[in-house]
């Protein structure tokens, strides 16, 4: 249901129930968020999909989550998956056992879990751009941030971020952000993307499309 955010496809008055299901004991081990409920029938925590966690599928969840304004439970998954991290040499693995934080004071490994694994490996990757707001559109000559870290993270610094035809370097304080050496022709925007398609429409309007 988390990929549902993702997409844009829930309705915005039955994304909170999505929100509260997905946060909730019975779907949130302490560590991620599980393939299946604790209540359901099949559930399993040590089964490959009925109740195990994918580091990479709570990326999707914590993107979707944050496209619906639901910054404290994205920043919850993301802190989740980094102390996770810990505990596998900061490589997270392609999934981990379902139990319980609660019961359990270290994720439980799933035996036969690849590691390394290619989806797995960028999940760190995706959960600090989602944080971050990162979009950049070359083509429409535009770069949003709307940065949500939290404060806990401490200050972000990149450096040698490839855009358009240069490098660039950004600062993320709480959430405030900043940018040098931005390509000639590429705007930064201190806000949320618009949605592709208006941008599309603003782009052709302007005649640069």
């Amino acid at each position: 249901m988390g990929h549902g955010l993702f997409f844009g496809i829930v309705g915005k008055d039955k994304a909170p129930l999505v929100a509260e299901r997905l946060m909730s004991p019975e779907m949130f081990s302490g560590w991620g968020v599980r393939t299946l409920a604790s209540n359901m029938g099949a559930y399993n925590p040590a089964s490959y999909h009925n109740g195990s966690v994918w580091p990479h599928d709570n990326a999707i969840i914590q993107a979707g989550l944050l496209r619906y304004g639901f910054i404290a439970e994205a920043q919850r998954i993301s802190t989740a998956l980094f102390e996770a991290a810990e505990y596998s040499e900061g490589r997270l693995p392609e999934l981990f056992c379902g139990f319980s934080r609660e019961h359990f004071d270290e994720p439980a490994p799933y035996p036969t879990s690849c590691s390394p694994q290619a989806w797995a490996a960028t999940t760190p990757i995706q959960l600090v751009k989602s944080l971050m707001g990162y979009h950049a559109d070359v083509a429409l000559g535009g770069l949003w941030m709307d940065p949500v870290l939290p404060e806990s993270y401490g200050n972000l610094h990149i450096t040698n971020a490839p855009m358009a035809d240069g490098r660039i370097t950004i600062d993320i304080s709480g959430s405030t952000a900043s940018v040098r050496g931005l390509p000639k022709g590429m705007v930064f925007h201190r806000e949320t993307r618009p949605w592709a398609a208006d941008l599309v429409e603003q782009a052709i309007r302007h005649g640069k499309y």
